[in-house]
């Protein structure tokens, strides 16, 4: 490792009791740290994208990018944040919504457990904050869905306070400075980033910094062929001296998926009137604890890995607790969710079920479905939220009418 006479002692003192992966120590030099920061801000000020979260400044306003962003494109976040920010301009406007109006905004950006928790939150900055978004880091990262990054940038960002981040964009940005040899999974990786982090950011305007390092990665410094000679700190970066701008950071362990077949069955109430207009269809709202859960979704096997569909349809009558019978073949869905790859076969079904009432009249299947399953048309579906490949099903419906 390379020694540097400027090192402050305190950072002196903290290299020495932490061991730490191989990297370059230029890091801790303050003409370096000066350096970066001037050319770094100065290349953000002249290239910055303009997104709708950097006007009109705000804790809120931050905080709504920040968890939106997290796993997600900027290009697929920007649409979703305008409509979001127009039906909850505010922290009182969020609280006040139904959990199903802030799922459906959210319809389409995944991870739904960050939407719940936006909600969660929400209500939790009315209840003891009187409606005002906490400026203090204990009592933001206290938040529900807020961690020691989202504190970090939505205080740094919005009110400038000197909190460094350290996220997938800014991981990769500092290994390659520093020359970090190390993947960014290890944890003493962690340790040392989180550090640079923090001795790297100016006494005034850290946010800039901040939003600065993260810009770097996603324009220039990206995984694959970062574009080194476009770098504006790319005369200070140790992996660009040392040409494993390509090797670094080090490999993360891709995960291997697990194919799956599952199984979703389009229920309609009247079978003679399947694929129109006014058709109506089973459906639930899954439980908590499960996949999408909060979300509304047609009958389909999560829980068995079935293989035909005859076992599936099987399964499904005890879940339901209705005589279902499959038909046709619909569609066929392929997707990814957490560890499994999963092909997802589509089939129609009929109800074999008696609606007749006391009098012998024909009566409501809606009655007579078993909660928490019920019955809706196309447009009631419309105004729910639902499950990704749920809305798939539902669109293909609708080319059906």
């Amino acid at each position: 490792m390379k020694t540097n006479g400027e090192v402050s002692a305190s950072l002196a003192e903290w290299l020495a009791e932490n061991e730490l992966p191989s990297h370059d120590t230029i890091w801790t030099s303050p003409s370096w740290q000066i350096a970066v920061r001037r050319k770094l801000m100065k290349w953000f000020r002249r290239e910055a994208r303009d997104l709708p979260w950097r006007h009109d400044v705000t804790p809120y306003r931050v905080w709504i990018s920040e968890i939106m962003l997290q796993q997600t494109q900027v290009a697929t976040v920007i649409e979703f944040y305008r409509r979001f920010m127009k039906s909850f301009p505010t922290v009182k406007d969020l609280a006040e919504a139904s959990e199903q109006s802030v799922l459906s905004h959210w319809e389409g950006l995944g991870y739904y457990r960050r939407a719940r928790s936006l909600h969660a939150a929400a209500r939790k900055i009315m209840d003891e904050h009187d409606g005002e978004f906490p400026t203090s880091y204990p009592e933001v990262l206290a938040l529900p869905g807020i961690g020691r990054y989202t504190a970090g940038a939505i205080l740094s960002i919005s009110q400038n306070q000197k909190l460094p981040i350290l996220e997938g964009n800014t991981q990769r940005v500092f290994s390659r400075w520093i020359a970090s040899r190390s993947p960014v999974s290890d944890r003493q990786a962690i340790k040392l980033l989180w550090k640079l982090a923090e001795t790297a950011l100016p006494s005034r305007q850290s946010g800039i910094f901040n939003q600065a390092a993260m810009e770097l990665g996603a324009l220039i410094c990206r995984p694959a062929s970062p574009s080194c000679d476009q770098c504006p700190v790319g005369s200070h970066c140790q992996a660009k001296r040392l040409g494993l701008q390509d090797e670094i950071p080090g490999k993360i362990k891709k995960l291997e998926y697990e194919d799956r077949i599952e199984f979703a069955f389009v229920v309609s109430e009247d079978a003679t009137s399947f694929a129109r207009e006014n058709s109506r269809y089973l459906i639930r709202r899954l439980p908590e604890g499960g996949r999408w859960a909060g979300l509304w979704d047609f009958p389909r096997t999560t829980e068995q890995n079935y293989q035909k569909v005859e076992d599936a349809c099987r399964g499904l009558r005890t879940e339901v607790g209705l005589p279902i019978e499959f038909k046709n073949q619909l569609l066929t869905i392929r997707h990814a969710v957490t560890r499994f790859r999963i092909q997802l076969n589509v089939f129609s079904a009929e109800l074999k079920i008696d609606l007749s009432d006391s009098e012998g009249k024909k009566g409501s299947a809606m009655r007579r479905a078993p909660r928490p399953w019920r019955f809706a048309t196309l447009m009631e579906m419309s105004e729910l939220p639902m499950s990704v490949t749920g809305r798939k099903i539902a669109r293909h419906l609708e080319s059906r009418d």
